[in-house]
């Protein structure tokens, strides 16, 4: 729906929806579908069609700095102790094939069900910090506030006025250091 501005523009109405699936292809990477207007529309996305990038798998760097773990950081021949140069090219080669190579068939047999694990277990995670952690939470800082007035009540009723005449009685007090010889 378009309506006319008050300068003769025209203004593009939205009826947002609560969640709006995108067209297309959900695993293509660099979608090139959505504009920049897209982008700045305020909607709700439902985050299981999100597209997810790969090309960048690891978007917010949690693994930079643990498996980033390549040939040189591992196997290094220090100057004078060098092998022949084959063995130093085979042995490279030999090193980033197997490590490439394990490391996709480890992720084809076991990714799929420690994706299963893991989202069953961050799902159960989630229900319980909703459901009754926060809830708990809520509920102690409540009762915890009727107990910290009692308390306040009777810690000015009480201890003030015993901690001010004990802080009347020994204020005359009076300590001097003298060293005898």
């Amino acid at each position: 729906m378009t309506r006319e501005g008050k300068e003769g523009d025209t203004e593009e109405e939205f009826v947002h929806s609560p969640f709006i699936r995108k067209q297309g292809n959900i695993y293509k990477p660099n979608n090139k579908d959505m504009d920049n207007d897209s982008l700045n529309e305020k909607t709700m996305e439902d985050i299981h069609t999100k597209e997810i990038d790969l090309v960048n798998r690891d978007p917010k760097h949690i693994n930079d700095d643990v498996v980033k773990v390549d040939f040189e950081d591992v196997i290094a021949e220090p100057a004078g102790t060098y092998s022949f140069d084959g063995v130093w090219k085979a042995s490279f080669t030999t090193f980033t094939v197997t490590k490439y190579w394990c490391y996709r068939l480890l992720t084809a047999l076991v990714g799929i069900p420690l994706a299963l694990i893991w989202g069953i277990f961050f799902a159960i995670l989630s229900f319980l910090h909703i459901w009754a952690v926060v809830p708990c939470v809520k509920s102690y800082l409540i009762e915890i506030h009727c107990v910290s007035r009692v308390y306040s009540i009777c810690v000015h009723t009480f201890c003030d006025p015993l901690f001010e005449a004990m802080g009347k009685c020994l204020s005359s007090i009076r300590v001097r250091l003298s060293k005898e010889v």
